[in-house]
């Protein structure tokens, strides 16, 4: 995983200190609920719930005793409100990568697996495609029986590609974002990447400052531009504070280009 200093900036500081949540021997109700509610959270992708839609049944099933974790995520990923939420009107690609992500807590690392969900999907159906992925080995090493799955495509696994980490910030818009939010997109958000086998940079509001934890150290010679925002003529002038960018020499002339048209000034450029 990637230091706390890096994962601030980068938008996954409260998975960073997260422990995996996981259901013991002899729960109290409180451990239930909050297995209960963390459960609905990851599968549902953070979307709000209402007591009407909840699985009153798998709950039940589940506080008695009667099934794992892992078959009350089954059961939760099979209901129709899954399908309604993340099926019925998603792109198909949408919702295999959506799978990867709620089950697997990752993101596709080709299009090999897209394709490989595809035609399970076109094949066998619904509810072999998502089994497909809760008894799977890698979900049993990851999670278990009673460990709620969780987003571990920031952190550094046995047999997880360093891609992953990339693809995973497509999927991944903070932690109060809800996967509805992008849900009726007309293609998924790594189509393009896995067709072309490339990866998005990750970009941070320093644009070329490095990552701590990411980086093996400094490659290049850093510059700090002190920058304000230009007062338009047409309206009041507000006082601005400075804002700063750490960009490399070879990012410095289009940074400046970008800055100039966006009307900001620039103060001073010194090296960091």
């Amino acid at each position: 995983m990637t230091s706390s200093a890096s994962a601030s900036p980068l938008g996954f500081e409260a998975l960073a200190q997260t422990t995996p949540t996981e259901l013991r021997t002899n729960p109290s109700d409180a451990d239930l609920q909050a297995v209960i509610g963390v459960a609905y959270r990851q599968i549902f992708g953070q979307d709000h719930i209402m007591d009407s839609e909840r699985l009153v049944s798998a709950e039940s099933l589940l506080k008695q005793g009667h099934i794992s974790v892992r078959d009350f995520v089954r059961a939760l990923v099979l209901s129709d409100l899954y399908k309604q939420k993340f099926f019925y009107n998603v792109p198909q690609v949408r919702f295999i990568e959506l799978n990867f992500k709620h089950l697997l807590g990752r993101a596709p690392y080709d299009q090999t697996e897209i394709s490989d969900h595809v035609n399970l999907y076109i094949q066998q159906g619904y509810d072999t495609e998502i089994n497909s992925y809760i008894d799977s080995a890698e979900y049993r090493e990851n999670f278990g029986e009673q460990i709620v799955p969780a987003y571990r495509g920031f952190a550094t696994q046995r047999n997880q590609k360093t891609v992953g980490f990339v693809r995973m910030f497509q999927l991944y818009r903070g932690y109060a974002s809800s996967d509805r939010a992008r849900a009726n997109n007309k293609k998924g958000c790594l189509t393009t990447e896995l067709a072309r086998n490339t990866a998005t940079p990750i970009r941070t509001p320093g644009f070329g400052k490095e990552l701590q934890g990411t980086t093996g150290g400094k490659r290049e010679k850093l510059y700090r531009i002190r920058v304000t925002q230009s007062a338009s003529g047409q309206t009041p002038q507000i006082r601005r504070s400075l804002q700063e960018y750490l960009v490399t020499y070879e990012q410095l002339s289009s940074t400046l280009q970008r800055l100039n048209q966006r009307g900001n000034r620039v103060v001073n450029i010194t090296s960091a």
